[in-house]
């Protein structure tokens, strides 16, 4: 386990700027309708945050790249649908994704513009709230005053956890931050957490797919 991280955690160490631009894409890509639904920006974060109590990287930067990231993403997706309205939802690629896509719109019809802040901490449907809401007519103003506070909870709640468990870790056990394996550990927890997780979502909607396909009515 470690043979296979150590070489990972050497080449972050080494190019530290690398690590910060791959969190900064990881957040931005995750809000990008479709792409954001492939993209495991949230795994990428929440695993290399373990490398923060080591001092393989900064706390505040880890935030700030999220941070950014995730504000460009958002923004980018919520002006296409802005400046395009309704006419973006009945479009490619999102054609291909009608469930989602009325998924998201039932969901920003549920909770008015607190559907921008709680979709920030629900996939898949993150990557297409704020490109519906400015499909849906959601002025900027509304948009970015309830956007930029559920980034701002949503950033530290992806980071801290695996933050805060390495360090406790450490502390408790006495052992030193470098050389151990419990940051392994962490990043191969949360790498099967996401995949098993991954997998459970495909199975649900393809056998939602599947009840749906059987109970329509034949010609």
């Amino acid at each position: 386990m470690t043979s296979f991280l150590d070489p990972l955690i050497s080449f972050v160490s080494a190019h530290v700027w690398l690590a910060y631009l791959t969190l900064f894409l990881a957040a931005l890509l995750e809000a990008v309708p479709v792409v954001g639904s492939v993209i495991p920006g949230s795994t990428i974060i929440l695993a290399l945050s373990a490398l923060v109590p080591g001092g393989e990287l900064k706390l505040q930067w880890v935030l700030l790249a999220a941070a950014i990231g995730a504000v460009l993403g958002d923004g980018s997706a919520y002006w296409i649908g802005h400046r395009r309205q309704r006419e973006i939802l009945n479009t490619w690629p999102l054609t291909n994704y009608p469930r989602v896509v009325a998924e998201s719109e039932s969901f920003f019809h549920r909770f008015g513009t607190w559907a921008v802040f709680f979709a920030r901490f629900v996939p898949p449907i993150r990557a297409f709230v704020p490109v519906t809401a400015g499909a849906l007519g959601m002025t900027p103003a509304k948009f970015y005053a309830v956007n930029i506070p559920a980034i701002l909870v949503w950033a530290p709640a992806h980071v801290l956890p695996g933050v805060l468990a390495v360090s406790a870790f450490h502390q408790y056990f006495g052992v030193p931050h470098h050389g151990h394996p419990f940051k392994h550990i962490w990043i191969l927890m949360v790498v099967a957490v996401a995949i098993i997780g991954g997998l459970g979502i495909w199975y649900y909607r393809r056998r939602q797919n599947g009840l749906v396909a059987t109970s329509k009515p034949r010609a």
